[in-house]
């Protein structure tokens, strides 16, 4: 796997100092994948994460002039940036949070437990994301058979798609998703 530096160089880091619209553009393409992805493990909403990564680019091209090519690179410089931004959306994520259980707890001071529904919508978003991840035909496969409740052999009629293709497709995104999950959650 190449990293996203990989296509990255020394002209580029010059390029974006000195204002060139089209090294923004290559450092976008080249690097806004991977800051949405670790904001999307850090703070868990897709929102939040989108938010993270358009604030760093826009961090990082209006501070451009404290760029320093000869002292750093580019993606070294954005990633900086990157982390200084989640931690912050993180810390005001969590303020938010603890602003929002005092807020419950004045209104119902009895603790009632929480609505299961919202576990439930919880659960399919974190699952929404992550399908999102996979490729075709995995994902159209897993979506049939988790929200649509197919058997293997109707999803392999739908899809026209042999059912012992259809049965691996199933058991590897799903080993692929529990790691990920379980990724995510030791990230925390």
């Amino acid at each position: 796997m190449t990293s996203p530096a990989g296509d990255w160089d020394r002209q580029l880091d010059a390029d974006f100092a000195a204002g060139d619209e089209n090294a923004l553009v290559q450092a976008y393409k080249s690097f806004a994948p991977l800051i949405h992805t670790l904001a999307l493990r850090r703070l868990g909403d897709r929102g939040a994460a989108a938010d993270v990564t358009q604030d760093v680019f826009v961090r990082a091209w209006r501070s451009r002039d404290r760029f320093q090519p000869d002292a750093g690179s580019v993606p070294a410089w954005i990633f900086g940036i990157a982390r200084n931004v989640i931690v912050d959306a993180y810390a005001t994520n969590s303020r938010q949070t603890e602003v929002v259980a005092a807020a419950v707890d004045a209104v119902d001071p009895a603790g009632l437990a929480p609505d299961p529904e919202i576990d439930t919508v919880a659960d399919r978003v974190v699952l929404d994301a992550e399908l999102e991840l996979l490729g075709e035909p995995q994902r159209s496969i897993l979506r049939l058979a988790f929200y649509e409740d197919l058997t293997h052999r109707q999803i392999s009629s739908r899809l026209e798609l042999p059912l012992g293709t259809v049965k691996s497709h199933i058991r590897r995104s799903l080993v692929q998703l529990r790691n990920r999950l379980e990724a995510g959650n030791e990230a925390y």
